[in-house]
């Protein structure tokens, strides 16, 4: 089977919906934050809830190459898991508490776990785990500077917690590899608190350093915002989570819309035309009533694909045409309804954006999200495993993942 025919085959298959995301954008995106590295500054690519809902397999596979780039970062062990057994092979750090089921696991397979607890317990567990495995496991620090979230405080306490690690490393099982903080307010215009933040951490770096003796090999602190706003934050390492995707930290973060490109793209087609007449009501409770002949088109998406109930009512559209068809009554959870009366000649199977461009028109995520009152992040990582994900490289299709799984396209 040729890749054009494979090419027809899927996109058939995935006409009820489907998430288009182009891995040239992912990679234009990399290497425009990478102009603005401090030389020597390695980027750690954030691909946690599955790539931030756009897919972590292939962008992982697409980035691993790089020279550049140290690693990946995730959420969860299992989230590591999925990356190890499709290739990857940069290091991986799980940014979250990992519980002890899963330290010979993470031991065996090279995943950097996120340390903290200032009992100490799980460090000889985890020392325990490498022996088990004939590898020391190597291990990232966590330093609560402001999020107040996890990690240890930047003072004595903190300083005795990393003495602590150290001296679980003399039996070459626990290495300390890293050391990090993150950002709490790093997406808004008034960059106070995070240089707050900053200094917090590296005083205590340098502490670290003059106190004990030990010289960290990688300290990271910059999130997306911080790693395109505050270059003084780069160190060894930045992470380069929500705007690898295109999409922006916030709109305080002032010029990213001129360098990042979605890499994102949400489409369906229409299942039903049909006039409906004054008088007449649109989905559950009846909130909506024509006062006038329309023609209303369906659309076979709803809550349960991650689209937003929250766009009932007419807050929200779609882009049909090159025209903007608002939607009437309520979001289903399977199927919502759009007025097409303005749009001459609109038919059963005609193709609908939901998030993209289509003539001059277009939605972003962070239209849809101000829209239905959600945050552009939310909004990409809720799309659901009912939602095919098909991605493009060179504009040839290369691989997919449905609820089957994830699948690579070969010639």
């Amino acid at each position: 089977m040729t890749m054009d025919r494979k090419k027809i085959d899927i996109e058939d298959k995935f006409q009820r919906v489907c998430a288009k995301v182009d891995l040239d954008a992912i990679l234009h995106n990399v290497e425009r934050m990478r102009e603005g590295l401090q030389e020597g500054t390695h980027m750690i690519a954030v691909i946690k809830t599955d790539g931030y809902g756009h897919g972590s397999i292939p962008i992982a596979n697409c980035l691993d190459p790089l020279d550049f780039l140290f690693g990946f970062a995730v959420a969860t062990p299992e989230e590591a898991y999925v990356l190890r057994a499709h290739g990857v092979k940069k290091p991986i750090l799980v940014l979250g508490y990992t519980f002890p089921y899963a330290n010979e696991r993470m031991a065996a397979e090279e995943i950097r776990p996120t340390i903290f607890n200032l009992d100490g317990s799980e460090l000889r567990e985890l020392a325990e785990a490498g022996k088990t495995q004939g590898k020391p496991v190597k291990v990232h620090i966590k330093v609560d500077t402001g999020m107040g979230r996890i990690g240890v405080m930047p003072d004595d306490e903190g300083l005795a917690f990393v003495q602590k690690v150290m001296e679980y490393t003399t039996d070459g099982w626990l290495e300390i590899e890293g050391m990090f903080t993150h950002f709490a307010r790093a997406d808004e215009r008034d960059q106070t608190n995070v240089r707050k933040q900053l200094a917090l951490f590296t005083d205590f770096v340098a502490r670290v350093k003059a106190d004990l003796g030990l010289d960290i090999p990688l300290c990271h602190c910059a999130n997306s915002a911080a790693t395109m706003e505050l270059p003084e934050a780069n160190m060894d390492a930045v992470r380069a989570g929500i705007s690898l995707y295109g999409l922006h930290p916030s709109e305080e973060v002032p010029g990213e819309e001129t360098y990042l490109r979605p890499a994102l793209s949400l489409s369906s087609h229409i299942v039903h035309v049909k006039t409906i007449h004054e008088g007449q009501s649109v989905s559950y409770g009846g909130t909506f009533t024509a006062v006038e002949d329309m023609r209303v088109a369906t659309i076979p998406v709803g809550y349960g694909d991650g689209y937003p109930r929250s766009l009932s009512g007419g807050k929200g559209y779609v882009l049909i045409r090159g025209h903007r068809a608002p939607i009437l009554g309520r979001v289903c959870m399977d199927q919502f309804m759009v007025d097409v009366s303005h749009i001459p000649g609109v038919t059963r199977g005609e193709p609908v954006t939901l998030i993209g461009e289509d003539g001059d028109e277009r939605i972003t995520a962070e239209m849809l999200g101000e829209l239905s009152g959600r945050f552009n992040y939310e909004l990409v990582c809720d799309l659901g495993k009912r939602v095919p994900r098909v991605f493009y490289r060179g504009g040839e299709l290369v691989a997919f993942q449905d609820i089957d799984g994830y699948h690579t396209i070969l010639d």
